[in-house]
């Protein structure tokens, strides 16, 4: 509408599911369910299509196949809110997702919608920075733009496959099997996002210890509990859950065994500081440990937790439990003689719902940021008749120290009731806007509408031109 107000989104993907479709129905599903964007829209039509091909099978890819459509969603709103003379950023504001907003697939957002608070700091921290003198990128004659991006990522695998996870705790009466009084085990993998850290900080949590009296133990399958695969963002909710339900397990069972020695209900003790405490009695954690296990308790617990219930897309409810939300704006210099792109700097706000480390969880924005600056600008896989001809990283072109920004990341913590202390997790969420932003950076700079991912030099400058 001239107001501004989307009433309308007809999409279709088609994707290169190479020579075996793998997992291109699954990602294509995501990019088809998330390809209104994280907006208030009261009709959809999306079709969407798995070519086999010659070429290679493809396979996942962080923000499993919302990447890809939201760089479409992105760059069109930008369009429409230059062709209707409005501020791009507030006509996502106007129509972004909020609480009881109702999304492509029917989903009623009951709680957990952290959008509007994301682009509001965009927002005004854009506004801070237009205040001041912009990097210097190097260029004789620099043209000069800002650009930005909204998104959302489902978190769990959603659309009523089963989503379940393993996590075990064990005590020591003197730590002497792992150099702790805790450990906590699960076989999910840590790649860098920091699982590790979550599971031992939620343990900690739970038993009033120091994070530095538990360990974690993962991915040994002979000593740890199945914890579903690292994907959909899904770890720090569904393996979370699962250590900090059997972590409130062996909290009751030691609570039990301390009252029946000091004769108090098992209510009125608490755990802090690496004690169990009442108003007249505390012993050190490893007392109540040992106390546990003289009386012939088994010291360890084990826990399956399962997500909440999701529905098969189709058939309306729940298609997933969660959702991750972000905005970020990206400031550009576009070189007027060679059409070269320096990202100058990047704003985002992401909602993952609590950061349980907040550290860490800001390392992962950072991360995805850099990613998304690869995928907008340099990274190419490149075929031809079948043949790769991209074979080494060399060619592959992946973003290097130069090529990074200026960074102001801020988290907006909306918490979920279903996560581990309100968490939601971020794994996949904040590489997905980078590309649009910083493309739609680069129409405001030049007037040179990208179409297609990587924006390349040459193609900038014959558009500009």
């Amino acid at each position: 509408k001239k107001d501004g107000t989307l009433t309308a989104v007809q999409a279709e993907l088609v994707v290169d599911a190479g020579a075996y479709a793998s997992l291109s129905t699954k990602v294509l599903k995501r990019a088809t369910t998330h390809a209104t964007g994280p907006y208030n829209i009261s009709h959809a039509k999306v079709d969407c299509y798995a070519m086999y091909t010659n070429n290679p099978p493809a396979g996942a890819f962080r923000g499993f196949g919302v990447t890809q459509s939201a760089f479409a969603v992105e760059s069109n709103m930008d369009i429409v809110a230059r062709e209707l003379g409005m501020d791009p950023l507030e006509l996502r504001r106007k129509n972004a997702l909020r609480v009881g907003s109702t999304t492509a697939t029917g989903q009623v957002l009951r709680e957990s919608v952290g959008l509007v608070d994301c682009i509001d700091w965009v927002r005004d921290r854009v506004r801070e920075l237009e205040e001041k003198p912009a990097p210097d990128a190097g260029f004789t004659e620099p043209r000069i733009g800002w650009g930005i991006a909204c998104a959302y990522k489902n978190t769990g695998f959603g659309g009523g496959a089963p989503d379940n996870a393993g996590a075990e705790v064990e005590v020591y009466p003197d730590g002497a099997a792992t150099g702790r009084d805790v450990q906590v085990r699960a076989s999910s993998a840590d790649l860098g996002q920091g699982l590790t850290t979550v599971l031992a900080q939620i343990a900690a949590e739970v038993l009033g210890l120091r994070f530095e009296q538990v360990s974690v133990l993962l991915s040994d399958t002979d000593l740890t509990p199945d914890g579903g695969p690292t994907t959909a963002s899904r770890q720090t909710f569904v393996t979370g859950n699962a250590a900090r339900l059997a972590t409130d397990g062996m909290r009751e069972r030691l609570s039990f065994v301390a009252a029946e020695h000091w004769d108090v209900p098992p209510e009125s003790i608490r755990f802090e500081e690496g004690e169990l405490r009442t108003e007249d009695h505390a012993v050190p954690f490893a007392q109540a440990a040992e106390w546990l296990i003289e009386e012939g308790r088994e010291p360890r617990l084990r826990y399956r937790y399962h997500a909440p219930e999701t529905r098969p897309l189709g058939e309306g409810g729940d298609m997933h439990f969660a959702f991750g939300y972000s905005a970020q704006a990206a400031q550009v210099a576009v070189d007027k003689e060679t059409g070269k792109v320096q990202v100058l700097r990047i704003v985002a706000a992401a909602d993952g719902g609590r950061a349980l480390n907040p550290q860490a969880m800001l390392g992962q924005v950072e991360g995805g940021i850099v990613m998304g600056i690869g995928t907008a600008l340099t990274e190419e896989f490149r075929l031809e008749e079948g043949i790769p001809q991209t074979r080494r990283w060399k060619d592959y072109k992946t973003p290097q120290l130069g090529d990074m920004p200026e960074m102001a990341i801020y988290l907006v913590e909306h918490p979920t009731s279903t996560g581990p202390f309100g968490a939601k997790g971020v794994g996949e969420l904040p590489s997905i806007p980078t590309a649009p932003a910083i493309c739609n950076a680069i129409f405001d700079a030049t007037g040179a509408r990208v179409y297609a991912l990587p924006a390349k030099a040459e193609e900038i400058k014959r558009a500009t031109r």
